[in-house]
């Protein structure tokens, strides 16, 4: 399955406002549209996340993510900030483009695992900041394509993508190649 097949239409904005996380994450949780309790609960879930360990991947890129029984499957939105806000990101850089993942508890698939693997690889590419800044309209975006890239879209220009999970029954997953 494609990157862009878990979006929902509406769960894309590459003109978010927020100028803190907390600000930004109401935003995101508002992309997935679901009803006010769950967005209420989405929120707290997501805050709580962040309080663990920052989501932030690096190279300009979080990963807000919780488990809830506010969603009966997984839910992807994307979003991006024209300025940067401080995020204590792994590199210490600010934070312009937010993918934010909510799935149910259990899933039969693990789709949330594969999901991050596939976010995970686009970090790894040589410009994912700049590539999803020049994204100029959320069709751009819908056509991200992982395994067989639109040429004729910014973010797909001579790339293609492969995420390799380890699920080990010790260690809890990972990508190869990740530090563990």
């Amino acid at each position: 399955m494609q990157l862009r097949d878990y979006f929902d239409p509406g769960s894309i904005d590459l003109e978010l406002t927020g100028a803190t996380k907390d600000e930004v994450f109401a935003e995101m949780v508002r992309l997935l549209r679901v009803d006010d309790c769950a967005q209420h609960t989405l929120l707290r879930l997501i805050q709580r996340r962040e309080q663990l360990g920052s989501t932030g991947i690096g190279r300009g890129v979080a990963v807000p993510h919780c488990r809830s029984l506010a969603v009966s499957r997984l839910r992807l939105a994307f979003g991006r900030l024209r300025t940067g806000i401080e995020y204590d990101a792994i590199d210490r850089r600010p934070v312009t483009s937010l993918f934010l993942i909510a799935a149910p508890p259990t899933e039969v698939t693990n789709q949330y695992l594969a999901v991050l693997a596939q976010i995970a690889q686009l970090v790894k590419e040589p410009d994912p900041p700049d590539r999803l800044a020049r994204l100029e309209t959320v069709d751009h975006f819908s056509g991200y394509s992982i395994n067989e890239p639109d040429e004729s879209l910014p973010l797909n220009r001579g790339r293609r993508l492969r995420a390799d999970i380890v699920d080990d029954p010790i260690d809890p997953p990972h990508l190869i190649g990740d530090p563990i």
